[in-house]
């Protein structure tokens, strides 16, 4: 019969073009571990916390540290600093950072702390299992203020008290303090640390003179339309720069101040524009493994749709809400 064929049953396409959050959401069932399926069904489609705890739990080792390549950047089973930093990210922003787990986790920080009492990235393992090339093993590793900052920054925001982080605290205020020419993801974790720092004069203070050496330097680029002008950090890929809205993640971070209303606004845009044709965003580092390529990028969108909402630009077709607060005066 006429109009009985396919083509009549399939309904027209919509000229509503997908809003970011629905491209998103698709690139999550597509390509995300259950993690990041449950932890973008939570923020921003009314999904439950237990299902994020339940699919976390799935990386928390025996020793009360977090392993399995929870971080995409090592692989392999064992316990290290650097997942216990990403583990925290998401009970804090789940607001579960408290009770007896985190009193397990910071007993299981203090058997694997350095002499000085602070985190290594990588603790020294047994055998080898393979991780990413800028994460080298050690027999005797240092402590990091890449992985001790936010660490730090998270459990004191969740004004949790511990023994271990009286020395911990200490050792990152003296490593934020003694920076001279900090990398990139030295910034941000001493970011995260002072966003989360106690004792908020000094912390302001810190924020302050570290946010003058980062503008001094240009470690941040300032002007996404000319970021090929920017000095490329040793040891980077092509392309892995911070952008103001990588260290500035939320409107009430200290490190908003570093940034005019224009120039946190341009790296804003540069960012809403990164969205990809799959609905993901890219991820700008080295590419040492298709494993954890393909399964740090629902990480990297994840981080980029909070931040847009944090700054109230509109992911899901509705007007923006008004977030868009002008951060404190420039560093002097």
């Amino acid at each position: 019969m006429p109009g009985d064929d396919a083509s009549s049953l399939t309904p027209p396409p919509s000229s509503i073009p997908p809003t970011p959050l629905a491209r998103a959401e698709q690139f999550f069932w597509l390509t995300a571990r259950v993690l990041e399926q449950r932890r973008f069904a939570f923020h921003f489609l009314g999904g439950e916390a237990d299902a994020v705890d339940t699919a976390l739990g799935s990386y928390l080792n025996a020793d009360g540290g977090y392993g399995h390549a929870l971080d995409p950047d090592l692989r392999g089973p064992l316990s290290h600093p650097l997942h216990t930093a990403h583990a925290l990210r998401i009970l804090d922003g789940l607001g579960r950072c408290a009770g007896q787990r985190i009193e397990r986790l910071c007993r299981h920080l203090t058997r694997v702390s350095t002499a000085d009492g602070a985190l290594p990235v990588v603790l020294p393992a047994p055998r080898g299992y393979p991780g990413a090339p800028y994460h080298p093993v050690y027999d005797d590793p240092p402590g990091e203020l890449l992985t001790t900052g936010p660490v730090v920054g998270v459990l004191h925001r969740n004004r949790i008290w511990h023994a271990w982080l009286f020395r911990a605290t200490d050792f990152c205020w003296e490593r934020v303090g003694n920076l001279r020419r900090p990398g990139p993801y030295e910034v941000q974790s001493a970011v995260a640390f002072l966003d989360g720092a106690p004792d908020r004069a000094r912390a302001v203070a810190a924020a302050d003179r570290l946010g003058r050496l980062v503008r001094e330097q240009r470690l941040v680029v300032l002007d996404p339309r000319r970021r090929r002008e920017y000095p490329q950090y040793p040891g980077c890929a092509p392309g892995e720069q911070l952008f103001a809205h990588d260290v500035a993640r939320r409107p009430e971070s200290l490190a908003r101040g570093w940034f005019t209303d224009e120039e946190i606004g341009r790296s804003l845009d540069f960012l809403a524009a990164g969205q990809q044709q799959d609905g993901g965003w890219p991820v700008r580092r080295l590419a040492w493994a298709p494993g954890s390529s393909l399964e740090r990028r629902p990480i990297a969108t994840l981080e980029a749709l909070l931040t847009l909402r944090a700054y109230g630009r509109p992911l899901t077709g509705d007007p923006p809400a008004d977030a868009t607060r002008p951060g404190p005066a420039l560093p002097r």
